[in-house]
């Protein structure tokens, strides 16, 4: 399926003529870049946004810069480490006596190519905080998602996905060498399973799933790259025809979550990964696109859906 909407489209573009009036939005990593945007953008439109971040003085001073540019008060935020079960478990708790319903629910945050670290939970870090939190957190914000109207759930992946797939027996590296960019590459690839298990589970309830790269974009997700790193990614976004590299703005890049969370095209049918405004095909070869079968294929999402429970020590059904 393809939209009028491309490479250079905006999110405002992408959210000309609609309406977000009485929506409920949920955005984590809200506090900056991409989530500040895509929360500018949604507000700007009507709709009623909830940063969340982990750091309150950031998230204030988001919210102040939201509100003065979109002309919206419908800005709230709320604290949330995705690298805490404990604060994820607190900000869902919070979110249920605060919010009677989320009818679109961003799971934006990330962190990416960081020195090997762990969670408050012994967790790698990348995996932890770009998966498990974000698993969490949803799963535990469900009772308000099923609550919203037309709800859909979009989780933020990456073309990174292509380095790595998930490694079920040892995803947080206790049995083998750490390397920072297969280890963006197999939390990327979850973000994309997590997607296609929750598809398999709340489409039944009228919920609706999607994944999606955001397109390669400087912003502080970026903040532990080193020049050596940054040169290598300017090289990945080369097109094939060495025109070179098609880094987006900040603007172009929220365009994708965008039209994830409010495309008419896309009604029904979740559980798919989305690139440049559009459902990517499948490709196991290019490295300039598409998304690769191992991150759709739904028995590896249901290993991921069970070792994820195992890692938060809860299971969930709806």
């Amino acid at each position: 399926m393809m939209s009028h909407f491309g490479v250079t489209s905006t999110a405002d573009e992408v959210l000309e003529g609609k309406d977000l009036t009485g929506k409920i939005i949920f955005i984590t990593g809200g506090a900056s870049g991409l989530g500040q945007e895509t929360a500018r953008a949604m507000a700007a439109k009507g709709g009623h946004v909830i940063i969340a971040a982990r750091d309150q003085a950031k998230l204030d001073q988001a919210a102040t810069t939201i509100k003065s540019e979109s002309g919206s008060e419908l800005v709230e935020t709320i604290l949330c480490d995705l690298a805490s079960l404990g604060s994820v478990r607190a900000c869902a708790q919070e979110a249920s006596e605060r919010f009677d319903r989320i009818d679109l629910l961003i799971n934006n945050a990330g962190v990416m190519a960081c020195p090997y670290a762990e969670t408050a939970d012994g967790f790698e870090m990348q995996f932890g905080t770009n998966h498990i939190g974000h698993f969490l957190l949803t799963n535990l914000l469900m009772p308000l998602v099923m609550n919203g109207t037309d709800p859909r759930i979009i989780n933020l992946s990456s073309r990174g996905h292509h380095m790595d797939e998930v490694d079920h027996d040892d995803p947080n590296y206790d049995n083998r060498e750490y390397k920072k960019w297969p280890a963006y590459g197999q939390s990327k690839t979850a973000n994309i399973q997590f997607t296609v298990g929750l598809e398999s589970r709340v489409a039944q309830h009228g919920i609706h799933a999607y994944a999606l790269h955001p397109g390669g974009i400087r912003t502080n997700l970026g903040r532990h790259m080193t020049e050596d790193d940054m040169k290598w990614m300017m090289s990945r976004f080369k097109s094939e025809d060495g025109d070179g590299p098609k880094m987006k703005s900040i603007p172009e890049g929220a365009a994708t979550t965008c039209f994830a969370a409010t495309a008419a095209e896309l009604a029904g049918q979740g559980g798919v990964y989305l690139e440049d405004c559009h459902v990517a095909e499948i490709d196991d070869e290019s490295a300039q696109g598409g998304v690769r079968s191992y991150a759709l294929d739904p028995a590896k999402a249901e290993k991921l859906w069970a070792l994820s429970e195992k890692m938060v020590g809860e299971s969930f059904t709806f």
